[in-house]
Formats: structure tokens, C-alpha cells, sequence
């Protein structure tokens, strides 16, 4: 008999939303031609905007009406904090009692450590997201009321504050030019710098916030916290040192900037690259070096229950910690002298060895579909699995098969490879059986 337990549940409500995305932004009212763009396309949009990810088919602003444009904010709003967690608000606001299974439910969702607290937690994560993003659209609207008046520059403020703090990296600017993300603003230190916090406070996690706050009251801070805060700060300077070094003379990206738009540039693109796939420089004239680099930050991606993607930033230093404990002949793995469970290596290492699988496999497929070079359908396949939305070759010039396969990618990463295999998985496997040891070498 088949039974929706927690995780299909999160996987079923994901793909509930795209499908009444996909309707709404198929409506020809949705159009600014007022035709309508048809299924694909707007499959391909809602499923780009619920998994918070940003690939493009079409312009946002050049395609899409107010009303599109509005269904896409909330798809991407909706999809940062999840279906559950706005269900879950909802149901205590009207003081309906949640369940012990919705309240597991809304755990898993959240990437929560336990559901006692859970409903305070949904509450504080709603307030804070919505006051976080009424704060960022007020600095825009410093800057974009004067460039585009008052209703069209609070419009542009409110979408482009809850598109970098959902990590999205959907925008508007394509009514300057096509496609161009930020690459009109790169000199605009108040809109990049807003901008760049936003994406860093949406991609540190729901369980960093509340950790943060409680600081002040009990003086303590979770491992998971330090982690996530430390790890940050060095893929953050490691990202800009990179990009900083390989772009700097370069004519099409760094090169014609000054020395301080420069290093501004450089630790702009480390900050989106991680998450939300704005960009302040054309990503088609990166040096293939930079290309790569891009892609490993994309691929370890933000913090668990934050609203980006990629492997994880605690999955990846889980990882790195494993390998430097065994290097020195250790068989635990230690991070800030604390040792971490087994149960817990295994699991980072398992997300990054099906996510790379992914991403390989989804690789190869658009190698046999399109000419392009092996560097850019890498930085395709990586973007959309990450969750990030940048593109190095311009998605729409792929043919609708790879654009399809790019569409199960995001999926899939937004849901998450082990989450849903964990969905799709029969209740009755026999974990509990005891097989003989035996050897094998391996290195």
C-alpha cells in the first residue's frame, strides 16, 4: 500500500507548487504579448523559480507581465521556505493544534535537529524572512525609486530584496538589456553590497538565526553554527583571492575596472556564486580557471535549511575533516575538537558521491545533446543541480531536451538526491539484517 511519509511528502509538495506555477504562468495574462508562452516554457520557469535556482529561458521582465512577474516572486518566496513550513504558519495563526506528524514534517523541511520547538521555530522563521526582506527593500529603494520613480522603483526594491534573500537570482533589469542580470549596476556599491548580504544571510540557515539570537542569552553557539559561520567566511575569501587573481586582467571581466570596483567585483561573484546566480560580470567571458572554481563553490553551495542549494556547506567540511582525520591516521573525524558520528560521515559522504553522480550523469547526457564544450555543460549541469542560475552559454540556446533534463536537475536538487531516494524507498528494507564481514583493498 502506498503510504506518503514525511519526505514524499516534502518531494509531492514541491512538485504541487511548480504545477500550479506551471498553469498560472501558462495563462496568456501572465504574457506581457498576452499569448501564451506555452507548457514548456512555463514548466521550465516555475520549476527554475520553486527550486529557487534562476536559469532562464526567456527574460523575466521582456516575457512576463506584472501578474507573471508577481507568480514568479511568490513561486520563489514559496519555495525558499518550503509549501510545509507557509502551511504549518498558517494552521497555528489560526490556532488550528499541529499534529506530532506535522510537526515531523515540517522538522525534516527546515533541516531542523529536533520538533519540540518546531512551531516557535516556523513563526520566528517567518517573521524574520519577511522583516530581513522589508529591510533589503528599503536600502534598493534608496537607489531604485530615483532610476525608475516611486511605484516601479518599490516594485523593483520589494522583487530583487526577496530574489537574493531567497537565493533565487531572478531579476528585472532585462528592461535595460537582455539577460543581463547585474551587469548594468556593476559600479552601484549600495545595490551589489545589499545585494550580496541578503544572498549570505538567506544561505546561512534557519538553525544558524535562532542560534544567533539565543546568543545573547545563554552565551553559546552551536557546532553547527560555528561551522557554517567559519566555513562561509573562508570560501567567501578563498572565492575572491581566486576570482580577484584570474580575472584581473582580464578586458571582458575585471580588466577595465578600477583597482577598488575590482576587488568589489571579485567578492561579488564569490558571494553569488554560491547560491543565488546574480551577476555583476558577463559569466561567458570568465577564464576557464574561473569557470572551474565557479563551479566547485557552486557545488558546495550554502548552509542545510537555508533557502540555497548545492551539497551543503557542513556536508563538505564533514568531508574535509574525514579526509584530514584519516591522513593523520585517525579513525574519528574531529572539527573544532568535537567528534562527529559515524551515521553523520556517512550520510556527507553519501550526498556527494550520488550529487556528483548527478551531476556527471546529467553532464554527459547534454555532451551527447549539444557542441558545446565539456567546461560549460559542466558549469550548466552544476548551476542548475546547485540551485544557482548562472550560465555560461545562455540556456536558452540549449534544444528542449536538454532544457528538460536541466528541469529534473533542479528538481533534484532542491529536493535533494538522498531525500528523494529516501521518498521513493519501500518501508519494508531489510536494514536489519547482519551480513559476514569481508575484505576488500582499496587506495
Amino acid at each position: 500500500m502506498f503510504e506518503l511519509n514525511s519526505p514524499k511528502i516534502i518531494v509531492f509538495s514541491f512538485l504541487a507548487v511548480i504545477l500550479i506555477g506551471t498553469l498560472l504562468l501558462s495563462l496568456p495574462i501572465a504574457s506581457r504579448d498576452g499569448n501564451s508562452v506555452g507548457l514548456f516554457t512555463a514548466l521550465f520557469t516555475s520549476t527554475s523559480a520553486t527550486c529557487v535556482t534562476g536559469l532562464l529561458i526567456v527574460d523575466t521582465y521582456q516575457q512576463w507581465s506584472l501578474f507573471g512577474q508577481i507568480v514568479i516572486l511568490l513561486l520563489f518566496q514559496v519555495g525558499a521556505l518550503g509549501f510545509v513550513t507557509f502551511a504549518t504558519f498558517f494552521s497555528s495563526l489560526f490556532k488550528r493544534k499541529v499534529s506530532l506528524k506535522e510537526m515531523v514534517l515540517v522538522q525534516e523541511s527546515l533541516n531542523h535537529f529536533g520538533f519540540e520547538d518546531v512551531i516557535k521555530l516556523v513563526k520566528n522563521v517567518i517573521v524574520l524572512t519577511f522583516s530581513v526582506e522589508l529591510a533589503g527593500a528599503l536600502i534598493l529603494s534608496v537607489k531604485f525609486i530615483p532610476l525608475f520613480g516611486l511605484i516601479k522603483g518599490t516594485y523593483m526594491s520589494i522583487f530583487h530584496s526577496v530574489s537574493a534573500f531567497c537565493n533565487a537570482g531572478f531579476d528585472l533589469m532585462g528592461q535595460r538589456e537582455k539577460f543581463s542580470s547585474l551587469t548594468t549596476l556593476n559600479q552601484d556599491p549600495v545595490i551589489l553590497n545589499t545585494l550580496a548580504a541578503l544572498t549570505v544571510f538567506g544561505g546561512l540557515g534557519f538553525i544558524v538565526w535562532k542560534d544567533l539570537i539565543d546568543y545573547r542569552k545563554n552565551k553559546f553557539l552551536l557546532l553547527h553554527t560555528k561551522v557554517v559561520l567559519a566555513a562561509t567566511a573562508i570560501l567567501l575569501f578563498i572565492g575572491t583571492v581566486f576570482f580577484f587573481a584570474f580575472e584581473f586582467n582580464n578586458p571582458a571581466t575585471l580588466g577595465p575596472l578600477p583597482l577598488v570596483s575590482k576587488i568589489n567585483a571579485a567578492f561579488f561573484h564569490s558571494v553569488f556564486s554560491r547560491s543565488v546566480g546574480f551577476n555583476s560580470i558577463p559569466i561567458n567571458q570568465l577564464r576557464e580557471t574561473s569557470k572551474l572554481i565557479t563551479i566547485i563553490l557552486m557545488f558546495i553551495g550554502a548552509a542545510p535549511g537555508s533557502t540555497g542549494g548545492g551539497v551543503k556547506i557542513t556536508t563538505f567540511a564533514v568531508m574535509i575533516a574525514t579526509i584530514i582525520s584519516q591522513a593523520k591516521g585517525s579513525p574519528d573525524t574531529i572539527i573544532l575538537k568535537r567528534h562527529i558520528p559515524k551515521k553523520i560521515v556517512y550520510r556527507a559522504l553519501s550526498i556527494i558521491g550520488l550529487c556528483a553522480m548527478l551531476v556527471i550523469t546529467i553532464t554527459i547526457a547534454l555532451m551527447i545533446l549539444e557542441d558545446k564544450p565539456f567546461i560549460d555543460m559542466m558549469f550548466e549541469v552544476t548551476s542548475a543541480f546547485s540551485t544557482v542560475g548562472m550560465t555560461t552559454i545562455g540556456t536558452f540556446n540549449m534544444s528542449a531536451a536538454s532544457q528538460f533534463l536541466l528541469v529534473i536537475t533542479m528538481f533534484l536538487g532542491r529536493v535533494g538526491p538522498l531525500s528523494f531516494a529516501i521518498a521513493l524507498a519501500t518501508k519494508n528494507s531489510k536494514k536489519d539484517l547482519v551480513y559476514p564481514e569481508g575484505k576488500i583493498m582499496v587506495g
